[in-house]
């Protein structure tokens, strides 16, 4: 395996990896008293870091570690793995044994969120607080609400939508332009071009996200197609944030399920953002989040 690859410009770096993931780490001059350290797992599957480069901004007082998944962005991009949900469940656990990650604040977003709350299903120890960014924990739920917002759109696109998906052509750049018409709605709403979603794109993994997802958000013929953790939700008990936007794919109704479930937890709604509120509406994201973490370092004494 290559040597760690660092994805932030940053004065505090290791000097090693394991399993062929990059990582990133952003370290204060000096941490603030009981401050426990950041670990920010992006979504996708498939895509990379670059969107999280905003959480760098609170190593004022913390450190905050974030990676690129295997198959993507800088990591290794191996031929012979099986693609499936303990891979990438694995590689958070290794991640945190490889940095001596004892104690975690953990933020996920999307399929990040899935893979956090997996982490901690999982009875992995030492996380002081958990942050699901726009994320979800039914698959079945997930995919209706898609296809619900993918139905609102405008007629003669969801016309571009419905010829192309019976002929199976996804690929296809007439495709792809319409499917952009439900991004722009519900990932990002924000000015473009962003340096940051430029990046993702140029070092995502289409391969990756088609095996486990499917075709699109609302086709999901992948490895995650039967996922579900809704019925162990209770089984939580650390401080929770759910923070999403108004316009998410996140909606209302995938949110109630980890509010409904979750003994401990708090929603934020930022109204003029969508999936990405962390570059929609970065103070905002930036604050909500600080003061959480903060509100659960002194709770823990």
């Amino acid at each position: 395996m290559p040597g760690t690859i660092f994805v932030w410009p940053t004065s505090s770096r290791d000097s090693s990896t394991s399993a062929g993931t990059a990582l990133g780490i952003a370290s204060p001059a000096t941490s603030a008293p009981g401050a426990t350290p950041l670990l920010a797992v992006h979504g996708g599957p498939g895509s990379t870091h670059h969107y999280f480069a905003p959480l760098e901004r609170l190593a004022n007082e913390r450190a905050v570690v974030v990676y690129d998944q295997l198959g993507c962005g800088s990591s290794d991009r191996p031929s012979d793995v099986e693609w499936n949900l303990d891979l990438f469940r694995d590689e958070v656990a290794a991640v945190r044994a490889h940095l001596e990650l004892d104690r975690i604040h953990l933020l996920g977003t999307s399929w990040g969120g899935m893979l956090a709350l997996e982490h901690v299903l999982s009875g992995a120890s030492g996380i002081q607080g958990l942050i699901l960014s726009s994320t979800l924990a039914n698959v079945t739920d997930w995919a209706a609400e898609q296809k619900r917002l993918r139905d609102e759109l405008p007629p003669e696109v969801v016309a571009v939508l419905d010829r192309h998906e019976r002929a199976g052509t996804y690929d296809d750049p007439e495709y792809e332009r319409a499917e952009g018409v439900y991004f722009d709605r519900h990932f990002y709403r924000g000015p473009k071009p962003r340096a940051e979603l430029d990046r993702m794109s140029a070092e995502r993994a289409p391969d990756v996200h088609r095996t486990m997802v499917g075709p699109n958000e609302w086709t999901i013929t992948g490895v995650l197609r039967d996922w579900d953790v809704s019925d162990r939700l209770h089984e939580i008990t650390v401080a929770t944030l759910l923070i999403r936007g108004r316009y998410d794919m996140c909606t209302d109704v995938v949110a109630a399920t980890l509010l409904g479930g979750i003994r401990d937890v708090r929603e934020v709604v930022l109204e003029h953002s969508s999936h990405t509120p962390v570059l929609e509406e970065t103070e905002r994201y930036l604050d909500v989040v600080g003061v959480f973490l903060g509100e659960c370092d002194l709770a823990r004494g």
